[in-house]
């Protein structure tokens, strides 16, 4: 299954692409720009710059003072499904941001990193230290981080290749006659409303493979494979094919009482380990608040 493509969307502006991305506030997006802080196609951006979806636009948190850095903030436990010398795999809970940006300066996944004591990879930046990859804030489960920067670099080489397996559990509206699904779409800003995500023409490319694991009669329990990482990609590909996540307000249903957050859970992860090559898989519980959802839908059944 492939989602169609969108128009051609028009110049959007900066702020408002930085405040998705980021998701921070827009005078926060603006202090970004105006601080130099922002880069579109690889050359500093401009204050009040128009860009496309398919520009690459990176932001460059500045860093905290070194006060700040080594006082990371009320304490974060975290739950430590696996640690060696070189990485460690992390259940991360719904609700928890990964790294700190404006608006969450502090009460980070990052922040939980510094406060075990160890040493960790900065090829992201003391803002970042061993963040490979991440997770919405709302979304739950599993991410891997990295001790050392030969660590980091053979983590993110895995992603780039595809070799890096992350399976996410969902829960869907709606019904599907197939099994199996792959919805390959390019995402970008939604040029009708621009605090979200569209599948649009000239946006970054995009592909999302699900299997169905349990039919009811009027939601469905997806396994859904993520071959790229787009902002929002699950959320925005399943509902651009009439099959939002249960719980997601921007993408789905409003009026939507089953889950508090959308149902999106990264329940596997699985890669080749660093320093010896072998394959590495592991898996993170369900929570409670989506088992609750999941009841609730088979007794709405």
């Amino acid at each position: 299954m492939s989602a169609a493509h969108g128009s051609e969307a028009a110049p959007l502006r900066l702020d408002l692409r930085v405040m998705q991305q980021e998701e921070v506030s827009r005078s926060a997006a603006q202090s970004l720009i105006s601080g130099g802080h922002v880069r579109v196609n690889n050359r500093e951006a401009r204050s009040g710059q128009r860009v496309r979806p398919g520009d690459d636009v990176v932001v460059v948190i500045p860093p905290r003072p070194a006060a700040a850095v080594d006082s990371p903030g009320p304490a974060v436990p975290l739950e430590v499904v696996y640690e060696d010398n070189a990485l460690a795999v992390i259940d991360k809970p719904a609700g928890l941001v990964v790294h700190p940006a404006p608006g969450h300066p502090t009460g980070t996944l990052a922040d939980g990193l510094r406060q075990r004591g160890a040493t960790w990879s900065q090829l992201g930046g003391d803002e970042r230290p061993g963040i490979v990859h991440r997770l919405d804030r709302d979304t739950s489960g599993l991410l891997v981080v990295a001790k050392t920067e030969a660590a980091h670099r053979s983590l993110s080489l895995q992603l780039q290749r595809r070799t890096l397996g992350r399976v996410y559990w969902a829960l869907v509206h709606g019904t599907f006659r197939e099994a199996t699904g792959r919805i390959e779409a390019p995402i970008g800003r939604d040029p009708g409303h621009r605090q979200r995500m569209a599948v649009v023409d000239g946006g970054r490319a995009a592909i999302t493979e699900f299997s169905v694991v349990d039919r009811l009669r009027r939601h469905t329990r997806l396994e859904v494979r993520l071959l790229t990482g787009r902002t929002h990609q699950i959320r925005v590909h399943l509902a651009s094919i009439g099959h939002p996540l249960v719980g997601d307000v921007v993408y789905g249903r409003r009026g939507d009482t089953l889950s508090a957050r959308p149902a999106l859970h990264a329940q596997r992860i699985s890669f080749l380990h660093p320093d010896d090559g072998r394959r590495c898989d592991f898996e993170a519980a369900l929570p409670a608040d989506l088992v609750a959802a999941l009841a609730a839908a088979r007794e709405g059944e």
